[in-house]
């Protein structure tokens, strides 16, 4: 599995890499430290494998791994090709998942690029980012689709699908929002839409409050994520 860490620059996302990966990436204080994206590979231990080894008496254990793919940070115009936008969006087609890391602490020494803290501003920001680049994509494949399924039926669960995904990308809403059945499940999965995969949002907070539950922007994502069912 590959997991992406994606968040704007500056909110820890090589910090978060580097304690996932002990990878040693570089993490810096001003934004686009990372430009291109770092990689690790971690094992994912499992008791079960141990025990199935010393029972088949085997010579090697292999663990099932995941990669951390540490990508560019983003910014508000990145699916136009502001800052490293192009890039940015590219590394997320190659992943499985999001792990987008949202800043929830005020430290007047951290640079924010918008220069306020405000997570749910900053997850707007990016998922707008996603849907706008999904909708181009969205919309180039459907002029394609729609013209050959006047004459090629089999094209036409396509090109409604396309048409169901690209109404609810121009209302702002993502694509993993869309309900689809088996087959166009199927079909949605050779796009690769950045907005259709799953996300984990990580909270990065000062070392004081790690054990505090009273955190307001804490509390602010995870209502969020709770209410869009992420």
């Amino acid at each position: 599995m590959k997991l992406g860490i994606v968040g704007l620059p500056n909110v820890g996302k090589s910090t978060l890499f580097n304690a996932l990966t002990s990878a040693g990436a570089e993490a810096a204080n001003y934004p686009f430290a990372t430009i291109e994206p770092n990689v690790g590979v971690v094992n994912v231990p499992d008791e079960r494998l141990e025990i199935l080894s010393k029972m088949a008496n085997s010579q090697r254990i292999v663990y099932t791994n995941i990669e951390f793919y540490d990508i560019a940070g983003l910014v508000k115009g990145a699916s136009k090709g502001e800052g490293l936008g192009n890039q940015f969006l590219s590394n997320i087609r190659e992943v499985d998942a999001i792990v987008h890391v949202v800043r929830c602490f005020e430290d007047e020494n951290i640079i924010h690029v918008d220069g306020s803290v405000d997570p749910l501003r900053d997850i707007e920001n990016i998922n707008l980012e996603l849907i706008f680049s999904d909708l181009e994509q969205v919309e180039n494949r459907y002029g394609k689709v729609a013209k050959k399924a006047r004459a090629e039926k089999n094209l036409a669960k396509e090109r409604d699908l396309l048409d169901k995904i690209k109404t609810a990308l121009e209302e702002g809403r993502s694509a993993r929002e869309v309900e689809l059945d088996d087959e166009e499940k199927k079909i949605i999965k050779n796009y690769s839409l950045l907005s259709a995969k799953p996300v984990i949002y990580v909270c990065n907070v000062a070392e004081e409050e790690l054990t505090k539950e009273d955190n307001e922007y804490v509390k602010a994502v995870r209502e969020y994520a709770e209410k869009t069912g992420e």
